[in-house]
């Protein structure tokens, strides 16, 4: 598998990067290339259009309903339906992510009645749920975070990557944890002595979290766009050496 950084801030939209959004491709069987994309949030769409044509994306897999994370499936669908490929009859986009990520898009878009979902054939998907998409294999996970939210084991031949979306340490990411080659992980909480429960992690709890699994190769990302990421790197770092953070336009293989 190939992954791309489309964009890494936390919770918002930064000066240098928009929020969450991933690119992953691989081949099938066939030597045809597969496409997709690991969350769409804000300000996402535009620099996506850099390493993919949106509107022939394989699928969409998304963490969880918060903005960061969703609100440029509306820009898509938007791409979608008036864009250059309105008129090629493209089959429709598989949505995957939890329960209720379609009323949310109705929601982001302001229109409870309109044709944003026109475009996706959604498939809601729940803890432990199993599901494939051309060559992915994609295993969800409950994540610990203050609405319905997963975490995903995606694999395609011998290549196993967790993306952790956004969560509290738990139990089960850390299952996942134990499955995965690389590991995209989030950090939200920066370096500070009290931080609220069941939100994000820390840099030290996903360094250990990784470190417990066995796992050397680690990407962290979703670090507040309005905060310095050395300190949580390196917090990371006294558990992984080798973890790096996540820089938008940045290519890994595995």
């Amino acid at each position: 598998m190939r992954l791309t950084i489309v964009g890494c801030a936390g919770s918002t939209a930064g000066p240098d990067s928009p929020a969450s959004c991933y690119l992953l491709e691989a081949e099938d069987q066939d030597g045809r290339m597969w496409r997709l994309v690991m969350d769409l949030g804000s300000g996402a769409i535009g620099p996506l259009q850099r390493y993919c044509d949106p509107a022939r994306v394989d699928g969409v897999l998304v963490s969880h309903g918060h903005p960061d994370h969703c609100a440029d499936l509306g820009a898509l669908s938007v791409l979608r339906r008036y864009g250059p490929a309105r008129d090629e009859d493209l089959p429709l986009i598989p949505l995957l992510g939890p329960e209720g990520l379609d009323r949310r898009v109705h929601e982001v878009a302001g229109d409870p009645d309109g044709a944003d979902m026109d475009v996706f054939d959604y498939r809601p998907l729940a803890h432990s749920d199993v599901t494939h998409l051309g060559p992915f294999t994609i295993t969800a996970a409950r994540a610990r975070h203050p609405v319905p939210a997963l975490a995903y084991l995606v694999s395609a031949g011998d290549s196993h990557l967790l993306f952790t979306g956004d969560t509290d340490r738990c139990d089960e990411v850390d299952d996942l944890a134990a499955r995965a080659g690389l590991i995209l992980g989030e950090a939200g909480w920066g370096t500070r002595e009290v931080n609220p429960d069941g939100v994000h992690m820390t840099g030290d709890q996903l360094g250990r979290m990784t470190a417990e699994a066995g796992v050397e190769s680690l990407i962290v990302t979703h670090v507040a766009s309005w905060i310095d990421p050395q300190p949580t790197l390196a917090a990371v770092r006294r558990h992984v050496p080798l973890a790096c953070l996540a820089r938008p336009g940045h290519v890994h293989g595995f």
